[in-house]
């Protein structure tokens, strides 16, 4: 039929199948997982061991190069999908508990990486620079579509028991799976000449300046896994000896490259952007400036981020039921975040992405005073009292303009990130894009409890507004990059 041959033809239908399926086993691991095994009976230390397990998300960059090196996308996910709902009818099949439960989760939660590898790498080398708004709008709807998919089985659970619950999300996986397989098939990429991992490790040991960058990147990296292990909590001295190592090893590294080599053993310097490992990232730290733009990265949703983690614990203070809170602030604003998202890709791409940026950049920032103004005008009471109607009225308000300019700035923000890597290397470089964005976000999290705590939620509100201007006096060079058509070397 001609009407379905068109539908299957048009990107947005695929970016809305696409995420979907990343979507949904984020939900599976957030929802599933831990009511059965509270269920079960599992002590809520070893439930919270699961955030560990999550880490895959955190670190998917350094599994990134092989999704690029070897490329056929659609396969990729397709094999995932198909794996995870393997060990999702493994959970159906055996239903004690025990030390096999850890090992499966982490399978789960590292294929679901690989996946997210795989899907953003598709769709930044499926779309144009006019379309990346509007599927960006479309990506996050339906991401959380997918999650709420997951919450559905959680409530057929009850009668279909949670092996049917586990078999039906397996089922919804392998489907996924199948849809992703009959995507529109991806370019094929014109490669340079191959280089070994011992030919570029050989080559960054040589270059002082390309190992200090990859010290920086690893003990980054263990930033990230410490942050959520608190290894440097139970270790005494854990950074200084860290650190104290690293710093060994750049000296033995400047001690090596003034040695003299023999020409014919010595690796070219530009070979270490071909490398399979950190080829990527030398060649986009060597691009035209770098550093504001990831600067930009880690401070355009930091108003946003700061003051998120701190608005159910507002609701809380200001004696709001938990039904009233998962009623409003988190059903209400997820569709009205999905709206905003849709909005802020159809806005973007019948402008521009810079446009984009700074104007609902604004709109996003402005939204932190109505919780400001919430904050300043109603007292704090307990759980239980009487909130009068103009109180919850003005509350209501703050939560809905907060959610949908949200969505607005995501879209806008998500656009820009994916016009600005090169298609070739996309999946690598968008995920180190995104860690990056992902240490705003945990920092702002961790800081917004001090903030509040100490300043009041009024204040801390109101200052909120004014961490979203830092990132304005960098769009000069934001504007210089687009300008350029993608994030490369001129």
């Amino acid at each position: 039929m001609p009407g379905e041959q068109k539908l299957l033809k048009s990107k947005m239908f695929w970016i809305a199948i696409l995420y979907f399926s990343e979507g949904f086993p984020l939900g599976v691991f957030y929802d599933l997982f831990p009511v059965q095994f509270r269920q079960q009976g599992v002590a809520l230390s070893e439930i919270g061991f699961l955030s560990l397990l999550g880490l895959s998300w955190t670190l998917k960059f350094l599994w990134a190069p092989a999704v690029d090196h070897y490329r056929h996308h659609r396969r990729w996910m397709f094999v995932v999908d198909v794996l995870m709902g393997c060990v999702l009818l493994v959970f159906a099949a055996e239903s004690q508990f025990g030390p096999w439960v850890w090992f499966a989760v982490a399978c789960f939660t590292l294929l679901s990486a690989t996946n997210d590898i795989a899907i953003d790498g598709y769709t930044i080398e499926l779309l144009k620079r006019n379309e990346l708004g509007l599927a960006n709008g479309l990506r996050i709807g339906f991401y959380r579509v997918g999650m709420l998919a997951s919450g559905f089985i959680l409530i057929l659970s009850k009668s279909i028991g949670w092996s049917g619950a586990y078999i039906s999300a397996a089922g919804v996986l392998l489907v996924a799976g199948l849809a992703c397989l009959c995507a529109p098939k991806e370019g094929t990429a014109i490669k340079g000449k191959a280089l070994s991992l011992f030919e570029e490790l050989k080559g960054i040991l040589q270059n002082p300046r390309a190992f200090g960058i990859v010290l920086l990147f690893i003990l980054g990296t263990i930033w990230l896994i410490d942050n959520a292990t608190l290894w440097s909590k139970r270790v005494p001295l854990f950074w200084a000896t860290l650190f104290g190592l690293a710093g060994l090893l750049y000296i033995s590294a400047l001690l090596l490259a003034r040695m003299k080599l023999a020409p014919d053993k010595q690796l070219p310097k530009s070979s270490i952007l071909d490398g399979p490992m950190f080829g990527t990232l030398m060649r986009m730290i060597q691009r035209p400036y770098f550093a504001p733009i990831i600067l930009f990265i880690l401070t355009f949703k930091l108003a946003d981020s700061a003051m998120g983690f701190m608005i159910k614990p507002f609701w809380v203070d200001l004696g709001f039921s938990a039904a009233e809170i998962g009623t409003v602030s988190v059903n209400l604003g997820l569709g009205l975040s999905i709206l905003g998202g849709i909005a802020g890709g159809w806005f973007t791409d019948r402008t521009s992405i810079f446009k984009s940026l700074w104007l609902l950049g604004l709109f996003q920032a402005v939204s932190n005073l109505g919780y400001a103004l919430a904050a300043a005008t109603i007292p704090l009471q307990t759980l239980g009292a009487e909130i009068p109607f103009q109180h919850k009225l003005l509350v209501y308000s703050a939560s809905g303009l907060e959610s949908f300019t949200g969505g607005l700035g995501t879209a806008a923000f998500l656009a820009f990130l994916m016009a600005i890597v090169h298609k070739e290397h996309a999946a690598t470089e968008y995920a180190l894009l995104s860690s990056v964005f992902a240490l705003s976000r945990s920092f702002a999290g961790w800081a917004g409890g001090y903030g509040a705590e100490n300043l009041g939620y009024a204040a801390y509100f109101l200052l909120t507004f004014f961490l979203a201007f830092p990132a304005y006096t960098l769009l000069p060079w934001v504007k210089k990059v687009l300008r350029n058509g993608e994030f490369k070397t001129e």
